[in-house]
């Protein structure tokens, strides 16, 4: 009985897929299906632009339509005018310079800091011992917090302020680069003692290529820090840099001067980290970074 119910052309007790499967065209059931691909998709051209440009459109319309007052949040318009008549007067350019001369030499000896104590704590258990403690304690404590004993151990002028970034972009290079350094696979090292290579090109070729990716990781880090850092250490006794503006603009109750100044900090910021993703593409080829 089961075998006449199923052979039935018509019978009421076909399956519903095989109903389903006859009243199709031929050729539907044979066609394969298409595979959703995963991941995060293809590239879209521009498309790191699309957020910062619906968050001008959407403060341009708050300003357009008075839902934003002037007095907390001057409109675009307002500050892109305030920002030509800086730059005609050379002031915009000056202060700019100045802020980021202070990063750079901020940056440039966290990099150098991070990058040696990484590599002495990676590549030796003494080093180790000696150098991840005391920078695990100052990690502890936050750097701003230290600007007052910085301020009373070098002053207020240039020197503390470039020590201040200093001390705040190397910790994340340090991090990265030691955990990259730890994070060898074994392999390497085993087949660099089979070919009894020597210390230096133990170095160049094995330890170099495995500290590089978290290096340039904790630079990324880096970068934006010394730009968070900037900010706060320009509200010190500072004569000149964009944070000296934004105080100037602050007592004057100029609101588009401080908008300006942080579209500046913001568009720095930016840019750092789109030059060391270009740098990371660029030196780590065989990595495919998902993030661009």
């Amino acid at each position: 009985m089961a075998d006449i119910s199923l052979s039935g052309a018509h019978g009421a007790a076909d399956p519903g897929w095989l109903k389903l499967a006859r009243s199709q065209p031929a050729g539907v059931a044979d066609k394969p299906r298409r595979r959703r691909k995963l991941g995060p998709g293809r590239p879209i051209p521009y498309g790191a632009a699309l957020g910062p440009v619906l968050l001008l459109i959407l403060w341009s319309i708050g300003s357009a339509t008075g839902f934003i007052d002037d007095r907390i949040l001057s409109a675009p318009w307002t500050v892109a005018t305030t920002g030509l008549e800086l730059i005609q007067d050379g002031r915009l350019q000056e202060n700019l310079w100045t802020s980021f001369q202070r990063s750079f030499w901020g940056l440039f000896w966290g990099i150098i800091a991070g990058a040696t104590l990484g590599v002495i704590a990676g590549l030796s258990r003494i080093g180790e011992y000696l150098v991840d403690g005391p920078i695990q304690i100052k990690r502890a404590i936050p750097a701003l917090a230290l600007i007052p004993l910085l301020m009373l151990w070098f002053g207020i002028g240039e020197g503390m302020k470039i020590l201040t970034i200093a001390l705040i972009t190397f910790a994340p290079i340090y991090i990265q680069t030691h955990d990259g350094l730890r994070s060898t696979d074994a392999r390497f090292i085993e087949l660099a003692e089979t070919l009894d290579l020597s210390n230096t090109q133990f170095l160049r070729h094995v330890v170099l290529p495995a500290a590089l990716p978290g290096f340039l990781l904790g630079l990324r880090f880096g970068v934006t820090y010394s730009w968070l850092a900037l900010v706060v250490v320009e509200q010190v006794n500072a004569t000149s840099g964009l944070g000296y503006m934004i105080n100037l603009a602050r007592t004057y109750g100029q609101t588009e001067v401080i908008i300006l100044c942080l579209a500046v900090y913001a568009a720095l910021g930016l840019s750092s980290d789109w030059l060391v993703r270009f740098i990371t593409r660029k030196a780590l080829p065989w990595r495919k970074i998902l993030a661009d």
